[in-house]
């Protein structure tokens, strides 16, 4: 599929009439996992994408540039609808246009531009502070406006339920769906009441980012929840199992006594498209 398949795939989700758990995924093989897995849709955090190509923490020092090359690579390999965290768009609303229109380029099926206040301020907590609603309502806009393909997926991502409650959290919905938003994430605080409370203020589909463990599949379809984030255990994964493998390595431990816990040739093979390059060498090079 083209970046617009895929595209009106993930807006096929969004209108469909169950809530889906996307694969959170870091790098072009991640994302093929998630493929051949049958995932319909891949997720990609601002702090998983942090930690893979800086190897540093949640703290938004990864630059604009940075985090769109590394979409457009697993964009290329992976054909998966992928939706990825923007934070707050790198800045202002005239940066949250320049994000869309890097992202978009890059290959994306959607993104979410959120209203906390980013990078954290001087003595405060991250996550701590919300921009203003109207400050909010102008990154939605500019996020519109950066828009050139119109099967991209602009998603208003809020954290108001951890700060401002649910009244205040459907205000803020309110009027990020009237600025003309996709859908909305919720981040942070999620429960049943807030789920309800949101839903019932507009008529846009929801996504997740954690939540209690009473909110069931059958609840969130019930809600207008389309995706719900499961956290991102296939990055520890990854990382432990290197941790492990290389700590095995460096204690004595001989190469053959790991090959049972590690990816087998045929999986590699799998996952890297040999039988691809296989067929391209063939037809190219002799």
């Amino acid at each position: 599929m083209n970046p617009t398949q895929q595209r009106e795939q993930f807006r096929a989700i969004l209108a469909g009439d169950r809530c889906v758990h996307p694969a959170s995924v870091f790098d072009p093989i991640s994302a093929r996992i998630a493929e051949d897995l049958g995932f319909e849709v891949a997720f990609m955090a601002g702090s998983i994408a942090s930690a893979t190509v800086l190897g540093a923490p949640d703290l938004v020092v990864l630059t604009l540039t940075e985090f769109a090359e590394q979409i457009r690579r697993i964009c290329r390999a992976a054909n998966i609808s992928l939706v990825v965290d923007a934070d707050h768009g790198y800045g202002n609303a005239l940066n949250v246009k320049r994000t869309v229109e890097e992202l978009e380029t890059a290959g994306l099926a959607g993104l979410t531009i959120e209203d906390t206040v980013l990078p954290q301020s001087f003595g405060k907590a991250k996550g701590e502070e919300l921009i203003s609603l109207e400050e909010g309502v102008g990154k939605m806009k500019a996020a519109l406006a950066g828009r050139q393909d119109p099967s991209l997926v602009i998603i208003a991502r809020t954290g108001a339920l951890r700060t401002e409650g649910v009244d205040r959290t459907a205000r803020r919905a309110r009027a990020y769906a009237e600025a003309g938003v996709d859908a909305v994430w919720l981040a942070g605080g999620v429960t049943r009441e807030g789920v309800s409370g949101v839903h019932a203020a507009v008529q846009l589909p929801l996504l997740l980012g954690g939540g209690d463990g009473d909110l069931t599949d059958d609840f969130l379809t019930a809600h207008g929840v389309r995706v719900a984030h499961q956290g991102h255990l296939p990055f520890a994964g990854a990382v432990k199992g290197v941790y492990d493998t290389l700590k095995a390595l460096r204690d004595g431990v001989a190469p053959t006594a790991l090959r049972a816990k590690v990816a087998s040739t045929e999986l590699m093979n799998q996952l890297t498209r040999r039988a691809d390059y296989n067929r391209w060498t063939d037809e190219y090079l002799h």
